[in-house]
């Protein structure tokens, strides 16, 4: 018998089988490698639909990205700014709920409107906002975890604060910390990235509790490692580039990230398990 087809879509050649076992309930599609590169593609696409509210939504992240970090470098606060960057990475998905709200009104045909992202929290706020809780906790582990490896391999002078992560860092000469420390943010922001892939948009979508998104979230990135490894692998690129322009790719690559993450949930997560 052959396996069922689900959603396919019809530019791209990709396996969207079920997955699904008798323990947890929980079912999501599989996909090929190429199915990332079809979600910027139609990433791009609300973008040029929405191009008013997408872009707006775009440069206004960029506003408070540097009105945060202009208060921190006037504050003499520098050494924070890198880990203020690592932050965004795991605190992304929640910044797009916007987008996720204007990609499902273009999808169902529905007029657009500036309060998308308001809209988008309202309708599953408190589910939403434990996934917000438990991405800053991790994020405050991660900070507390370099504090705690920082005491235990540091061997030099603590340096001063203006000159923390240059010295720290980029200097060579603390490769153990530096070595522990990427190792443990690998761990952390894989873990947050599992939880939130696709939990957010779903919740966004659906009257669910935020332990069933989550657990959906973790069974698609873990049943498509391949794919979603890659998937991250971009995410993490364009968010870098928008980055290394100080902040003025975002106004491009965060739209484009929101839009293409909202189509990743509609092909991970089968159409015929939502609610009636």
């Amino acid at each position: 018998m052959e396996n069922p087809t689900i959603d396919q879509a019809p530019s791209i050649d990709r396996v969207a089988v079920p997955s699904a076992t008798p323990d947890d309930g929980i079912r999501v599609n599989r996909i090929t490698p190429a199915q990332p590169w079809e979600w910027l593609r139609k990433g791009w696409q609300d973008i040029q639909q929405a191009r008013r509210y997408s872009l707006t939504y775009g440069a206004v992240v960029v506003l408070i990205s540097a009105l945060m970090t202009w208060a921190l470098v006037s504050e003499g606060y520098v050494f924070i700014v890198p880990f203020l960057a690592a932050g965004f990475y795991l605190l992304a998905p929640v910044v797009g709920l916007g987008l996720y709200q204007i990609s499902a009104h273009l999808e169902r045909g529905e007029p657009l409107q500036f309060c998308n992202a308001l809209e988008a929290w309202k309708r599953n706020q408190g589910q939403l906002s434990i996934i917000t809780a438990g991405l800053i906790l991790i994020m405050q582990f991660w900070m507390l975890a370099n504090f705690v490896l920082f005491a235990m391999l540091y061997t030099n002078l603590q340096p001063p604060l203006e000159s923390f992560f240059s010295v720290v860092f980029l200097s060579g000469e603390n490769n153990a910390f530096v070595f522990a420390s990427v190792l443990v943010g690998f761990v952390l922001a894989g873990l947050a990235y599992a939880i939130s892939a696709i939990s957010v948009p779903m919740l966004v979508d659906r009257k669910i509790d935020g332990l069933t998104a989550i657990r959906t979230s973790v069974k698609a990135v873990t049943t498509n490692w391949l794919p979603m490894g890659l998937w991250a692998t971009i995410i993490v690129m364009v968010i870098g580039l928008g980055f290394v322009t100080f902040y003025v790719g975002l106004a491009i690559a965060m739209p484009l990230l929101g839009h293409a993450t909202w189509h990743a949930y509609r092909d991970l997560v089968p159409r015929e398990s939502d609610p009636v």
